[in-house]
């Protein structure tokens, strides 16, 4: 019997949308699975996690969500769908039951905040904080990633607590950027820890589906491979 292909299902972080996952998303093609990222907008977690579950409604089933940076969270509150089979954090948050974004963030504080504008309800990355988001790609790549980053909410990371850890029942694999100063790299050993993902500790900023994809999809294919 041919086993069938897992749908793998992207979930951006702030600062971003689903094309930060453009360089990896074509070789899973390529290996035969369908593939989507969710687009969703960063006003609200609560209806971020519920686009991700719309967004399960239209694809096949087994899934393996993959979340980088608040995507970690997003995914999370999302897994207890009995369509998802694994789990995929890269460089990313993973709160407990009843922990906020915030509350995980403030365990280790990171650099980037301190390149933060707070305007007109929502955080702004300032141009200075693409060395800390993605100081390992080139100067042309950290303009286009300012030029194209859309700013969260700003009382996003406060605003809704997570209820349930899949990750207690789900396989997980957590891939740890050791030069990231946005999600701090105690921050991913300690949550990469406390869920028992499988790690992959690699030398990369914040982007590492940006600065080194092909990391990011062996991964991923040893994910699905298990699965």
């Amino acid at each position: 019997m041919t086993k069938t292909k897992s749908t793998i299902v992207f979930c951006h972080g702030i600062w971003a949308d689903g094309s930060c996952f453009s360089k990896v998303i074509p070789a899973l093609q390529a290996d035969g699975h369908e593939v989507i990222a969710v687009q969703y907008g960063l006003d609200s977690f609560e209806e971020d996690v519920a686009t991700i579950k719309r967004t399960l409604n239209r694809v096949g089933s087994p899934v393996i969500l993959v979340g980088h940076s608040y995507g970690g969270a997003t995914i999370t509150a999302a897994a207890s769908d009995e369509r998802v089979v694994g789990l995929v954090y890269i460089a990313a948050v993973a709160p407990a039951v009843g922990e906020t974004v915030q509350e995980q963030l403030n365990k280790y504080p990171s650099d980037i905040f301190s390149r933060v504008e707070v305007a007109d309800g929502r955080a702004w990355m300032l141009p200075s904080g693409t060395e800390f988001f993605a100081g390992d790609l080139s100067p042309e790549e950290q303009k286009l990633v300012w030029a194209t980053h859309y700013a969260p909410a700003a009382d996003l990371f406060n605003q809704q607590k997570i209820t349930s850890t899949p990750w207690d029942t789900k396989p997980s694999w957590y891939i740890l950027c050791k030069q990231d100063h946005t999600v701090h790299p105690d921050l991913q050993r300690w949550v990469s820890k406390r869920m028992g993902a499988k790690v992959f500790e690699i030398e990369s900023s914040h982007v590492p589906m940006l600065s080194n994809p092909e990391i990011v999809i062996d991964v991923i294919r040893q994910a699905a491979a298990s699965i």
